[in-house]
């Protein structure tokens, strides 16, 4: 004959008991994590997750570039995209200070750069994580200066002047003096086109090629290169014919002084 379900029944433990017993299956069970009780009038959301580590690029990022480019890089009405823009490029306006920069500029100039050398690359790195491609950091070497000369006369000379002391371009824009650029950042040049400055890829100019032009600079950059005697600040050849005028016929009036003294005494 069955039992009832009535007559299997476990009778209940007194409150008591049962507050006994659970606390000796919580001893053996050892120390458990427990969550904080809500506030109440506040919903129970998850905590944000902190951003993972070697995320330093991704704050850089967010505080000095994505209020023009957008945070992924996709470009807003104030910055042109930097996908697929390469290293190459992000490090040589970082580096040469032209980014960031406060407000928007038809043609940002060289400066020295806002952010340290591995802030940089943090950036460089983050940048380069929205894909795309786009030119790498090239690595210089040695070159010719004989071969460089003749590329610079024939592509650079043009827009940056036969020394390499820049000049005015149309429409507001400039070819900048390259005294101050290192031989990574000429080489960077080339290779992305900043400004109006045409793209040099592979096709056109080798990485040899590459390096002995940027020789050249270096050597134009060291010796600041002028044939025509005291530079005069560079001010140019018709500004020092006026000065050489000017002080010619000064030691003609003193001259013609001295020798009128003479004649009186």
């Amino acid at each position: 004959m069955r039992r009832s379900r009535a007559a299997t029944r476990r009778p209940a433990l007194h409150p008591h008991r049962a507050l006994v017993v659970g606390a000796v299956l919580m001893l053996a069970a050892g120390p458990v994590a427990l969550a904080p009780a809500p506030i109440p009038g506040e919903s129970a959301t998850p905590a944000a997750s902190a951003p993972p580590p070697g995320t330093g690029g991704t704050r850089l990022y967010l505080e000095q570039c994505a209020s023009c480019h957008g945070e992924q890089g996709q470009g807003t009405q104030r910055g042109p995209s930097l996908i697929g823009v390469g290293p190459a490029s992000v490090d040589f306006q970082l580096s040469t200070g032209r980014m960031p920069v406060s407000r928007e500029v038809q043609q940002p100039q060289r400066r020295e750069p806002a952010l340290s050398a591995d802030d940089i690359a943090a950036l460089v790195a983050h940048v380069d994580s929205f894909g795309g491609g786009g030119p790498q950091i090239p690595r210089t070497a040695a070159g010719s200066l004989t071969s460089g000369r003749e590329i610079f006369a024939a592509n650079c000379a043009p827009c940056h002047g036969a020394t390499g002391s820049g000049a005015a371009l149309t429409a507001g824009w400039s070819a900048p003096p390259l005294y101050d650029a290192t031989a990574t950042q000429v080489a960077e040049a080339v290779r992305v086109g900043p400004g109006l400055m045409p793209v040099f890829p592979g096709q056109v100019l080798d990485d040899q090629q590459v390096n002995d032009v940027t020789a050249y600079v270096q050597r134009l950059r060291s010796e600041r290169l002028d044939r025509g005697g005291n530079p005069l600040g560079r001010l140019g050849p018709l500004a020092e014919g006026l000065v050489a005028w000017v002080a010619v016929l000064a030691l003609l009036v003193a001259a013609a002084r001295w020798l009128g003294r003479r004649a009186g005494e």
